[in-house]
């Protein structure tokens, strides 16, 4: 009897097989113990810079990306996405990843703000090495997460090269079940941006008397910030701090000259300029409007002209020059007021002279001295090639700001002693009305509470251009903004776009596992058939087996 029944379940178990399959599976697909959702990461990524500069292109030129990942020991082809960790990386390591890989993304350290000042410098002269040349792969920078941290691990220890294996097989069953991940970042190519601009502020404090009549002292520094990755630069020393020095300094003098008592003889002029790491753009433009325009008398009778830029640490003070300023000159008596404020600080005077034909000038007072104004920078940095200037270190943390406050004492002391030729040991400031440190502790957490890279900033009535105008504006009653666009024919600057993007990770099996899984899927379905099919056969020969059984019991 249970032979009779095993063959109509035979017949219907044929005639619902394909249905038994479109059912069965997706059931035991859902009812899987893996869930999809935690194969599948997100994270906000920032592609490395790109722009041009008086036509040659520096940076990132791509920004797609759709590769497997890689460690940074087993990838080999342009198909493989290089994911590493910042520490990690080196100079030998990108220029080869640069020229055969498919793309690169890098995971910042876990604790920036307080990586040891040896790491520290090693992450900026990379930072700066990778800066300094044309990159045509995808580059991208993440911060570090938990779950970064996992699919770092996973992709540095489940992928196991040829090479590392001892034999072919071997090597086989490692990339069948290694874990592997996609990496995929969905963005448009990247392309110029249109309508760009770059604001400088203006601001000035008329002397008492015939405005025309007195010397002018400008003071200047620029407000843009520059790292490997636009998103990421916050310039907190370079050059956050010279900014907030600037904005005491107009506070500081706007009392000095509201009172009558106090009301100096010189002008005082505050410039603010953009496109300051893009070989200031800022004080070209504003120049070029200043020596063409009315207020050309103004800078040809300068006293001289104060650049700040790096103002916020150290433990001295670098007066650098083009030229040496002549003896008895403003710019000499001045350098003498700042080595006479009594302070544990020294300051030294650093010449260099102006190299036309590099690419980039070293500091911004050789846009003034080119014009023959007599110029200087300021700066808690004896070489302009250090690579702090531009780095995204720079946050916040790396600024002390008694440091600040202290450099900013000796200047805001040293001008008022050279402006009301003060001598011996008296100083305008008192306690009361002297350089106050929540004012520059607010200037800076204001100026690093978002990036500063001068194309984020490159569109008109930018909030922070504005708040920096407002605030200026609140010292000073004479505050303006100018702008300066790039010439569309020939343009000095390009800025692109896809600054950031978003990254999903997907955790995948390589290829070959695919092939080998469909290859164990046929033949299972090949074994399932065939026996379905002959299970009528079999059937027939279990009867007569039994039938004969049967017989020799009778």
């Amino acid at each position: 009897m249970w032979l009779n029944e095993a063959d109509e379940f035979s017949e219907i178990f044929k005639g619902i097989f394909p249905f038994y399959l479109l059912i069965v599976l997706p059931l035991f697909i859902i009812i899987s113990p893996i869930n999809p959702v935690e194969a599948s990461y997100e994270f906000p990524v920032y592609r490395m810079q790109q722009f041009d500069l008086h036509g040659v292109p520096h940076g990132c030129r791509s920004a797609p990306v759709n590769l497997e990942a890689r460690s940074l020991t087993s990838w080999s082809t342009s198909r493989h996405c290089v994911v590493v960790r910042f520490q990690d990386l080196s100079a030998e390591h990108f220029r080869e990843i640069r020229s055969k890989a498919g793309a690169l993304l890098v995971v910042l350290p876990k604790d920036v703000e307080n990586l040891p000042s040896s790491e520290k410098q090693v992450l900026m002269d990379l930072e700066k090495f990778m800066l300094s040349q044309e990159v045509f792969i995808p580059v991208y920078f993440a911060s570090w997460t938990p779950e970064f941290q996992v699919i770092l691990d996973d992709v540095a220890t489940s992928m196991v090269t040829d090479e590392k294996a001892g034999t072919a097989a071997q090597a086989l069953m490692n990339s069948v079940s290694a874990n592997g991940y996609q990496i995929v970042v969905n963005t448009n190519k990247a392309s110029p941006k249109s309508d760009v601009q770059i604001a400088s502020v203006q601001g000035k404090l008329v002397g008492h008397g015939i405005e025309d009549k007195m010397p002018t002292i400008a003071i200047v520094a620029h407000y843009d910030s520059f790292g490997v990755a636009p998103e990421m630069s916050f310039g907190a020393d370079s050059n956050a701090s010279g900014v907030a020095m600037l904005l005491e300094l107009a506070r500081l003098f706007s009392h000095l000259y509201a009172n009558a008592q106090t009301h100096a003889r010189v002008n005082l002029l505050f410039l603010l300029s953009g496109g300051g790491k893009l070989n200031y753009q800022g004080s070209k433009k504003w120049l070029e409007d200043q020596l063409d325009g009315i207020d050309a008398s103004l800078l040809q009778e300068a006293n001289f002209i104060l650049c700040l830029d790096t103002v916020g640490g150290g433990n001295s003070l670098y007066f650098h020059v083009s030229k040496p300023p002549r003896e008895n000159s403003p710019g000499a008596n001045f350098y003498k007021e700042l080595k006479g404020v009594k302070s544990n600080v020294p300051v030294e005077v650093v010449h260099k002279k102006i190299n036309l034909a590099e690419e980039m000038l070293a500091w911004e007072h050789e846009r003034y001295s080119i014009r023959k104004l007599p110029a200087f920078t300021l700066s808690s940095l004896k070489t302009h090639k250090h690579p702090g200037r531009g780095t995204i270190l720079d946050t916040r943390q790396s600024v002390d700001v008694a440091n600040l406050v202290r450099n900013t004492e000796i200047v805001a002391q040293a001008l008022a002693r050279h402006i009301y030729n003060l001598t011996g040991g008296t100083f305008p400031f008192s306690k009361h009305m002297g350089v106050e440190a929540d004012s520059l502790k607010m200037f800076l957490d204001f100026l690093t509470s978002q990036p500063r890279a001068a194309l984020l900033l490159a569109d008109k009535n930018n909030p922070l251009v504005t708040a920096l105008s407002q605030t200026l504006g609140g010292y000073i009653k004479d505050v303006k903004i100018s702008y300066q666009t790039a010439d569309k024919r020939d343009p000095e600057f390009v800025f692109y776009d896809v600054t950031k993007a978003v990254v999903n990770v997907y955790s995948v099996k390589p290829a070959v596992f695919d092939l080998f899984l469909t290859f164990a899927i046929v033949m299972y379905l090949t074994v399932v058939y065939f026996f379905i099919q002959g299970f009528p056969t079999l059937y027939s020969i279990m009867l007569r087996f039994t039938s004969q059984k049967k017989s020799k019991a009778h």
